[in-house]
């Protein structure tokens, strides 16, 4: 036994074997003795070598589509016994909405943003699990919030920092909300101030800070299609004079401390049509101020909330919301506007598409329509109308001159039969 490179035994009797190849394959058996001898060995034991997973197809680093399009990624692997592949998006513990087809690879049918991001292929078998990842960029969306977001307080100031989420594909800006928390507000909603953050930066100074409040900051991406969702809200106090924050209470939260100034919409329904989901709901119950309009807020297959419409009138208590995703599950919610002041959300409302016929049209959802496919079917309509135009011109012109060589030819004959 000890003649074999990389064998050796255990004090338990047990055997290790550091590299496995033919000379492991066959029958074993162990037998135990002492002074006194043996009871005989022990029952046969066979020794088989199987391959563990290896990748024949890997996908690549990186695939590119515009949203609402399919997009098929390879992954395939042999070992002994076959292994058994499958797909995980990283970091997600939802429903995907992507399928596995019988080649292993993955399917998306069609592409959302919200499968935007990092996907990793596994191949197992009873020997051994091995993965690969690729990443998968959906373009013609809004943008993906930021992460990362940190404040460093400064003297009567705050520097606020962060690292982009992807772009959906077009240029991207952002702007820096913040809004004090005081113990006892003038006003029962308090203000979220913007500033503007310029172009390339991912960073911003807050200055003329008030040094004995506290004060939350959140940042959020916009693009050509619109607003994506804000970033989480982080806390932070500025220093005072003497170069140290300033203590003070703890505010009290603001459910104890502020009287409702703009409660939100109420009793928000979703009902399927022939056109689309028809959004009901009724004006908040409470508002100091005139309402100036509303926001309608969706996400899809539980990721973040987006902007779909808002400048949503006053007046309205309805929207209609065409052209959604088939077999896409969808949650809606409302939030009210009151001059500077915004409400909480509503209630919010779930809305399956799963078998429901779904009728395109003039959408509200950016990212369900990309541009450069817009711009080829408005490209093919107008070709095919100036071809039109064209062509009922050219038949005109020739009738015309056809008519007038026929014309000549009468006026020939008759001045020849005239003589």
């Amino acid at each position: 036994l000890f003649q074999l490179p990389g064998w050796s035994t255990r004090p338990d009797g047990s055997i290790v074997i550091a590299t496995g190849n033919d000379d492991a394959l066959g029958v074993y058996t162990c037998t135990p003795y002492n002074s006194y001898g043996t009871a005989g060995e022990s029952q046969p034991t066979r020794v088989l070598l199987k391959d563990p997973p290896t990748f024949t197809v890997r996908p690549k680093e990186e695939y590119f589509q515009e949203v609402g399009r399919e997009l098929v990624i390879p992954c395939a692997a042999r070992g002994d016994p076959p292994p058994a592949v499958t797909w995980m998006k990283v970091g997600s513990a939802g429903k995907s909405g992507a399928q596995v087809d019988g080649n292993s690879s993955l399917v998306f049918r069609p592409l959302v943003k919200e499968q935007h991001g990092v996907w990793e292929c596994t191949a197992t078998n009873q020997v051994a699990s091995v993965s690969t990842a690729t990443s998968v960029h959906v373009l013609g969306t809004s943008p993906h919030a930021v992460t990362n977001v940190s404040v460093l307080p400064l003297l009567l100031a705050a520097n606020i920092s962060w690292e982009p989420g992807f772009d959906g594909g077009y240029f991207q800006r952002f702007s820096v909300w913040y809004t004090p928390l005081v113990k006892h507000p003038p006003r029962a909603h308090h203000d979220w101030v913007s500033l503007s953050v310029p172009v390339g930066a991912q960073h911003l100074l807050v200055e003329n800070l008030q040094p004995d409040m506290s004060y939350q900051f959140s940042v959020l991406a916009q693009n050509k299609l619109g607003s994506g969702p804000f970033s989480q809200i982080v806390t932070s106090m500025p220093r005072g004079k003497r170069g140290f924050p300033v203590t003070t209470v703890p505010p009290e939260p603001p459910a104890m401390t502020m009287r409702v100034f703009l409660s939100p919409p109420q009793a928000l329904t979703a009902n399927e049509t022939v056109r689309g989901v028809l959004l009901q709901w009724e004006p908040p119950a409470q508002f100091s101020v005139a309402l100036s309009g509303y926001a309608l807020e969706l996400r899809q297959d539980k990721g973040g909330w987006e902007v779909l419409d808002r400048s949503i009138p006053s007046t309205k208590t309805q929207v209609l919301v065409p052209g959604l995703i088939k077999d896409t599950f969808y949650e809606f919610r409302l939030v009210a506007f009151a001059g500077s002041y915004i409400s909480d959300p509503s209630n919010t409302v779930n809305v399956s598409t799963a078998g429901m016929e779904v009728y395109p049209s003039r959408t509200q959802l950016p990212e369900l329509l990309p541009q450069p496919v817009l711009a080829g079917v408005i490209g093919g309509i107008c070709f095919l109308s100036v071809a039109v135009i064209f062509s009922t011109m050219a038949a005109c012109i020739m009738n015309r001159r056809r008519a007038a060589r026929i014309q000549k030819r009468r006026q020939g004959r008759s001045w020849l039969a005239g003589r």
